[in-house]
């Protein structure tokens, strides 16, 4: 007797809850099926995989390996199973989004997507470069765009496009120097940054190199726009956020660009997906859509 896909779903779902009961109501079974069905594995697979801790069932050692090892199998079998059922053309697509593409590159793009295919639903999830490695990582979303780094083994990225970004300030003043300064001799200002996992906070300090111990760290803020408010309010202060995110700012002289010399802050936006997901026909389609889209955007 071999183990069931059947068994794997209800094995990972006791080990997501702890509880037979949960898992019965969640997957329409009877307690005693949950725990007839867990039993039947552990005898396959000729371990016990569970402690029964405080009234809750916990993995046990043997248990997180067996998890780890079928949880890929188990969500790419289910993949392969839910685009034969249904038109390649119809379904819902989960996506990651980081916080500069969300607001300012994907929403047209998801708009241009969904009148061409109407039947398909995009989920939108966002946060920071970190939280959608997680997400990745965890199986909880299809595919991510990022900025930044990605340093993870079970994920995999491809280049979808370069984005720059810019010192800003809301003192014209500063900004006036048009021979612009070395970034050494701005170290001491007041400096406001995203926050810690933010893709762009972690290209700027790579960048500044041992430099970074040295910056003057005012505020930590978790969004672009926060931080550009911040600025346009109490003027002396500096940033470095995408020139994508500060086009408007600059075009009506809220903020200003410092110029630094022999420095450039560079980075490349990233598809990211993990490596044991099956991409869908579907889901090659919205890849091909967004890179071509995204493309169009970066060139403009």
């Amino acid at each position: 007797m071999k183990a069931t896909l059947r068994q794997m779903e209800i094995f990972l779902e006791v080990a997501h809850t702890g509880h037979l009961t949960k898992v019965a109501e969640k997957m329409g079974l009877s307690q005693s099926a949950v725990s007839m069905s867990i039993k039947e594995l552990e005898n396959i697979i000729g371990y016990k995989l569970f402690d029964r801790i405080n009234k809750k069932l916990a993995l046990n050692e043997k248990g997180r390996a067996f998890a780890e090892a079928i949880a890929p199998l188990v969500s790419k079998l289910n993949d392969i199973e839910e685009e034969f059922k249904n038109d390649e053309n119809n379904g819902e697509l989960l996506i990651g989004v980081s916080t500069t593409i969300a607001d300012y590159l994907i929403p047209p793009i998801i708009c241009d997507y969904m009148k061409s295919y109407p039947r398909v639903k995009v989920n939108l999830k966002i946060g920071n470069t970190r939280n959608i490695v997680e997400m990745i990582e965890n199986g909880a979303i299809d595919l991510g765009f990022v900025e930044g780094n990605v340093d993870s083994t079970s994920i995999k990225q491809e280049v979808v496009g370069l984005d720059e970004l810019i010192v800003v300030t809301g003192d014209r003043e500063l900004a006036s120097n048009e021979e612009g300064y070395y970034i050494d001799k701005l170290l001491d200002k007041r400096w406001i940054l995203r926050e810690e996992g933010s893709g762009t906070r972690e290209v700027f300090l790579t960048h500044l190199g041992d430099m970074a111990t040295q910056l003057n760290l005012f505020l930590e803020l978790g969004h672009p726009e926060s931080i550009k408010n911040m600025l346009i309010q109490s003027g002396k202060c500096l940033t470095c956020l995408p020139r994508i995110s500060v086009m408007k700012e600059l075009e009506r002289e809220d903020l200003f660009e410092v110029k630094i010399k022999k420095l450039r802050f560079e980075r490349q936006f990233l598809l990211i997906y993990h490596k044991d997901k099956y991409k869908t026909s579907l889901l090659n389609k919205f890849i091909y859509f967004t890179r071509m889209q995204l493309g169009k955007i970066l060139e403009r």
